[in-house]
């Protein structure tokens, strides 16, 4: 059997054994539930401004994300994260839930291999280029501003 032979059997394995999924439900589970998770981030934000008169709305936002992110990171560190995002896909990565959960899950994972090798360094594998192509970009972004600032 030659390489050829060999690449197109182990192919044919492969598609035998993955997993097949149904489009339209799995769509449907991500809209809602991305949705519901929205949802919920409008409701934090609405009670916060509601039980805190005093606060100003760009606090109450800061404040809301710091909820989502601890309630993304504790589901995550419970289990119940993995489960969501296996039954939406899509939809549990809404932006600022799916971030946390993508820097808690490695963290949780790899504590055995201590703090520094384990949890911090592969807390950052994910997390790394994001927060690197962010603070770039708005660097970038700053200076363009700041050119236009000047004429």
């Amino acid at each position: 059997m030659n390489n050829n032979q060999r690449n197109e059997a182990y192919n044919q394995y492969v598609e035998a054994r993955i997993p097949r999924t149904k489009p339209w439900p799995s769509l449907f589970n991500s809209f809602w539930v991305g949705g519901v998770i929205c949802l919920l981030g409008q409701a934090i934000d609405t009670l916060i401004l509601y039980w805190f008169p005093s606060i100003s709305e760009q606090n109450a936002w800061a404040w809301t994300l710091i909820v989502l992110i601890f309630l993304a990171s504790f589901l995550t560190g419970v289990g119940v994260y993995d489960k969501i995002g296996k039954f939406a896909g899509g939809g549990s990565i809404v932006p600022i839930t799916g971030f946390s959960n993508s820097i808690s899950s490695p963290a949780i994972e790899f504590k055995h291999e201590g703090i520094i090798y384990g949890t911090c360094v592969k807390m950052f594998t994910i997390a790394g280029p994001v927060i690197v192509v962010g603070v770039v970009a708005s660097v970038v972004v700053g200076i363009i501003y700041w050119i236009i600032g000047l004429f």
